[in-house]
């Protein structure tokens, strides 16, 4: 990344963190004082005797303890992940890549496809990287590339006009940069609560609210007019991740979308069209779907449960990495032996593809329908990352 960009992240804006759990904007939980136990009496036992007898309370108290919380955080780990851990392995090239996003920054804050002179892009890269950071626990104010992290932020406020809509924007593909780069102010907002983030935020929701067509979707522009899965899903996804960080969003709207994501269903196969109408059921479509539908809170529907069989048995190699990006965090949200399988097999996948070098870990391209090395990095990245629950928008 260029050297001015690196040096402007806090002087660009200012953050500001609240909640009961931190105080000073330190990012520290509070400091408890443990009290000691109290002295012994006196007593005409020796020295030793008296030292055993004192200790002996507290020894069982804390292996009783112990014994107590072991079972309930192994039951905890096990019914949200299956215990699913980022190896050692993982780790170092989850690091590298974010080396390399790092080093791909434009001087303008933002991540582009291709040339930086190119535009029409970088929105929607912008959004798909700032997720891979906080995938990471990387904040604007927290973290090794906390200035990054400030200055692609920054770029996303610069670019959204004062009537919510982002300027230099593909106008054929206007809603998926408009729902992705939602999403990512909406989970930075939730993390810090930064007063710089939500006037902006609130304009770019009350467009997504507005341009709902009658069938309860979106569509590719900003018009309320028709609508399909892929695009329906990040303006859902948006609305749930703004309301959960205190935004006001209509309840039906939501509602709406989720009805029109269940008519997309696929009741023979338990996959999911690219339109109410049909159109055949897909991976990316599938994963999309029940996707949304957990994020709005629809965990216990039965079409996600068969969607979830449904990635497992129909592998797109077209449009994998596009589909990988919903059917992670689908299957995560699931849990327990789902969720480990998944991750297992994605993991192998994707540690057998990376391109190791002196920048850092990339991947050079995905399997068919993919962008290239900047997509591909960032969203597999924020794959790789999942175990570590730093993402608030895929918490049940």
């Amino acid at each position: 990344m260029k050297n001015d960009v690196a040096g402007r992240g806090k002087e660009a804006l200012r953050w500001t963190r609240d909640g009961p759990a931190f105080e000073g904007g330190t990012g520290l939980p509070h400091s408890k004082t443990l009290a000691r136990p109290p002295k012994p009496h006196p007593s005409s036992k020796p020295l030793l005797i008296r030292t055993v007898l004192g200790i002996l309370p507290w020894l069982f108290l804390a292996a009783f303890a112990i014994l107590l919380a072991a079972p309930l955080t192994a039951l905890h780990a096990d019914e949200k992940t299956g215990e699913v851990v980022v190896d050692a392995p993982t780790e170092t090239v989850i690091k590298g890549a974010l080396r390399w996003l790092a080093a791909d920054q434009a001087e303008n804050g933002a991540w582009h496809v291709g040339s930086h002179r190119s535009q029409q892009n970088a929105v929607a890269m912008t959004g798909y990287t700032l997720i891979a950071f906080l995938s990471a626990g990387q904040l604007p104010e927290e973290g090794e590339y906390a200035k990054n992290v400030a200055a692609g932020v920054r770029f996303l406020l610069d670019t959204a006009g004062p009537d919510g809509l982002f300027r230099n924007v593909n106008g054929g593909q206007y809603m998926y940069n408009h729902g992705i780069a939602t999403i990512a102010l909406a989970e930075i907002y939730g993390e810090t609560r930064s007063i710089a983030i939500r006037p902006t935020l609130e304009r770019l929701v009350q467009v997504i609210v507005r341009t709902q067509s009658d069938k309860g979707g979106w569509r590719y522009q900003p018009i309320p007019r028709d609508a399909d899965i892929s695009v329906t899903v990040l303006q859902a996804v948006a609305l749930r991740a703004a309301k959960n960080g205190g935004i006001d969003v209509p309840v039906e709207t939501i509602e709406r979308a989720v009805s029109y994501v269940r008519s997309c269903s696929d009741k023979k196969s338990g996959g999911f069209c690219y339109t109410s109408n049909g159109g055949g059921p897909g991976f990316a479509r599938t994963a999309a779907a029940i996707y949304s539908l957990q994020v709005c809170g629809e965990y216990s529907d039965p079409l996600v449960a068969a969607g979830s069989e449904y990635l497992f048995k129909t592998p797109d190699k077209n449009y994998w990495t596009y589909g990988s990006y919903y059917a992670a965090p689908a299957q995560y949200m699931i849990g327990g032996e789902t969720w480990k399988k998944w991750y297992s097999q994605t993991k192998e996948t994707l540690l057998g593809r990376v391109k190791r070098t002196a920048d850092g870990c990339h991947w050079e391209g995905g399997m068919g329908g993919d962008v290239g090395p900047l997509y591909c990095t960032a969203v597999y990245t924020s794959i790789l990352a999942m175990p570590w629950h730093y993402i608030p928008l895929y918490q049940r």
